[in-house]
């Protein structure tokens, strides 16, 4: 198995969601296969405002021809194995370039890098990855909200990065895997309620409100700040028990089962709608509100 690099634009003509699919030509068939079972990192070329970097890794479970278009392919998605990273990584830093299998024997940036489609060392990815989830405790939540576990069972990051061990299984763990999905939601939403607008951060720095799946992980819901929303403690509360839910264009929706309707309009949004991330991109994705509504939110 090998390590690889998906190339993905938001405004991509392909047919990606890049929690669970990333569609791609037959002339990259032969590459792809050789990281089924094995991570991939996103990158997104940094032209325009939007370009991330490389932004997000995930792990391929398996290639089919895409049933729809004729010499496509798509690259499934381990469920649950998507994570964005706390911060994106430039393809190029203060130390130069950090995918440096893309160098040619000069060290000038070769033809490699223009591929969609393209293996990684394991060096690399560690590189990128150690750049994307620093070994760090990000934006604290609010008190209270953790528990830690014994000190026999809580995992620690390792002091330094070495090159040649594999960080996977620790960037694995549900433990920093709700951490950074944490952080990358608040982050998007301003630490502000999407539902209720409201903003609270204590003395310390705690942050009150919540990061949200919208499809639960239990229900192979990926760590996609598409499939997330800020949501304040009595919000989320509400939200996992189906008596709030958002339509499609994000207007607020309560259920008919809550015995007190006019109170909980008072809670929400005067606009009857959600707020959203400033970056479009960050938006609550349709497929993962559909889920909920159809799954969760009590008619």
């Amino acid at each position: 198995m090998t390590r690889g690099v998906f190339l993905h634009r938001e405004d991509s003509r392909y047919d990606d969601r890049p929690a669970e699919r990333y569609q791609f030509p037959r002339q990259y068939l032969s590459r792809a296969s050789q990281f089924v079972g094995d991570w991939i990192i996103y990158y997104e070329p940094r032209r325009g405002p939007t370009g991330r970097g490389y932004y997000a890794i995930a792990r391929v479970e398996r290639i089919i021809p895409d049933p729809s278009t004729t010499d496509m392919y798509i690259a499934l998605i381990e469920p649950g194995s998507y994570l964005p990273f706390e911060q994106s990584v430039p393809f190029s830093g203060a130390n130069g370039v950090v995918e440096r299998g893309v160098l040619n024997e000069a060290g000038h940036v070769s033809g490699r890098a223009q591929a969609a489609v393209r293996p990684i060392s394991i060096e690399d990815f560690n590189r990128i990855v150690d750049l994307g989830i620093p070994d760090e405790t990000p934006l604290l939540p609010r008190e209270g909200s953790i528990i830690e576990p014994p000190s026999g069972l809580r995992e620690e990051p390792a002091p330094f990065m070495d090159a040649a061990r594999d960080r996977v299984s620790y960037y694995s763990s549900r433990l920093v895997r709700d951490r950074v999905f944490r952080r990358v939601v608040l982050d998007a939403y301003d630490c502000r309620c999407a539902v209720t607008g409201l903003k609270f951060i204590n003395g310390g720095g705690r942050a009150e409100v919540e990061a949200a799946h919208i499809k639960p992980v239990e229900h192979d819901g990926p760590d996609d700040i598409r499939n997330g929303l800020a949501l304040s403690g009595t919000a989320h509360w509400m939200f996992d028990r189906g008596l709030i839910g958002l339509a499609d264009d994000l207007q607020i929706l309560v259920s008919r089962q809550v015995n007190d309707v006019e109170s909980v309009w008072k809670l929400l949004n005067a606009s009857r709608t959600a707020t959203t991330p400033s970056n479009p991109a960050h938006r609550p994705h349709p497929a993962y509100l559909t889920w909920h509504r159809e799954h969760c939110f009590k008619q």
